[in-house]
């Protein structure tokens, strides 16, 4: 694809009103803006809303599970119609593209997904996706939109990741915006609202952990408030909202869909040889491994901690974790090649 990825998120409390109604002036907004944007970009739209959309179709809703996945399904066209609707008059299509876990841990999938978006973008049409609440297994939900963001931006390469909130970006302790962060650290960390809106599921400390994981590969991300004027378009120009920058990395595309699309099913905790011996962009072998904290099997994702229990990698597993006996320790076992690993 010649042109450069743009993926926009968009949260339940930006596109609503305060009664949970679709709010049409921003949609209408949405469109106009990101027609603009067409012809620089293959965008995709992350659209939160449908719950928020279908849930006053239900008599007495309490916000169970099985409530809230009834509540996508009859939201989930409405959304749609409505955006169909206002970019309609841009003479551009929308296709519906609702993800599950699964689409991103299994990497023929995602291959199979990103050549669907290809194509899409070929005639110029623009995926509107969301999480497929209607389906979507509790354990193997994405925690919330933004991580559905950012794993597309990053498994798809995108240039820029914006995501859209209620107010005008991150807020200093004065309550003004921060108009740029040079690297999300500890001390940005706590400066995010711990709250979440009515009708979402996510907030600025998902917003600033997704940004950190987005920019750690190496793209920009802008926090930009949705009811600024062309908030999308001075978002792109870095007029707005909160800009992000991209650290520097040279991962190749597969590494970073294993470091940021795969599931994670296990975790092992390493010495400091093994530690070191990763720095230096080696295998895992079994001898360096200091005990299984989660049991994984061949071919599966796990985690690797160090001895304070920070995660400082991810792997891809040659053999099952009960392989790792103290017999095995003695010998050079490989648990994960360096190929399959990424330091985080």
């Amino acid at each position: 694809m010649t042109k450069p990825i743009l993926v926009i998120k968009f949260g339940s409390a930006s596109i609503t009103q305060v009664g949970g109604e679709l709010d049409e002036t921003i949609i209408a907004s949405i469109a106009r803006q990101v027609a603009e944007l067409q012809e620089q970009y293959n965008i995709v739209l992350v659209s939160s809303g449908a719950v928020a959309a279908g849930k006053k179709f239900l008599h007495g809703y309490s916000g169970t599970i099985s409530e809230r996945k009834a509540a996508a399904a009859i939201g989930n066209p409405l959304l749609l119609s409505k955006y169909a609707r206002y970019f309609s008059p841009y003479n551009i299509a929308i296709a519906q593209s609702l993800c599950e876990r699964r689409h991103f841990s299994n990497r023929q999938q995602f291959l199979q997904l990103k050549k669907t978006y290809e194509e899409l973008w070929a005639s110029n049409v623009i995926p509107v996706a969301n999480e497929n609440d209607v389906v979507s297994d509790l354990e193997l939900k994405f925690s919330d939109n933004d991580e559905l963001a950012t794993l597309i931006a990053v498994g798809f390469g995108a240039s820029l990741l914006l995501f859209s909130t209620s107010v005008g970006g991150l807020l200093d302790k004065e309550g003004k915006v921060v108009p740029e962060i040079p690297e999300i650290n500890e001390s940005i960390l706590s400066l995010a609202d711990t709250k979440k809106s009515s009708v979402g599921l996510g907030g600025m400390v998902s917003k600033l952990t997704f940004a950190r994981l987005a920019t750690r590969m190496g793209i920009g991300v802008v926090i930009f408030g949705i009811h600024t004027t062309d908030g999308i378009l001075n978002a792109i120009s870095g007029n707005t909202g909160t800009v992000c920058l991209p650290q520097e990395c040279s991962m190749p595309a597969r590494k970073k869909w294993l470091a940021s699309g795969s599931l994670v099913t296990g975790r092992v905790l390493v010495d400091a040889g093994a530690l070191t011996a990763l720095q230096k962009r080696r295998s895992l072998l079994a001898v360096g491994v200091l005990s299984v904290l989660e049991k994984f099997e061949g071919g599966e994702v796990f985690e690797i901690v160090d001895e304070e229990h920070n995660v400082i990698a991810v792997a891809r597993a040659k053999v099952s974790s009960e392989l790792l006996s103290e017999d095995n320790k003695l010998h050079d076992l490989e648990i994960a090649h360096a190929d399959d690993i990424v330091l985080l």
